[in-house]
């Protein structure tokens, strides 16, 4: 018999990353630390053993101004960034909350708890 060429199951809905809305109120998920170094920073995920890079000083300012602030966008004018900058930056967030580092800020509260 040849082997199965089918690939992993698809996660569930409920496992599945919130798609990332810059309008939304997003926070760090509770289980990522984050450590600022010269560079940007370090972010720890402890639940998968995940360590991200932010080589951008102004995207630190940006992450850590979302628990702050009503929107990503929102935390983005905050930190400084430009107009023309924020979909820039929105999109850096947005690969964040794909690896399930951001969350949106009520998934946050709930996952703290």
């Amino acid at each position: 018999m040849p082997p199965s060429t089918a690939g992993p199951p698809a996660p569930s809905p409920a496992a599945a990353p919130a798609a990332f809305d810059a309008d939304r109120r997003w926070a760090l998920h509770p289980g990522v630390a984050v450590r600022p170094e010269p560079f940007g920073a370090l972010l720890y995920d402890f639940r998968t053993r995940r360590l991200t890079f932010l080589k951008d000083r102004r995207l630190l300012d940006v992450v850590t101004a979302l628990a702050d602030q009503p929107s990503a966008l929102a935390a983005c004018r905050a930190a400084g960034v430009e107009p023309d900058g924020e979909a820039r930056y929105a999109a850096a967030l947005g690969r964040l909350a794909a690896a399930g580092m951001l969350v949106p800020a009520q998934d946050a509260t709930r996952a703290g708890q």
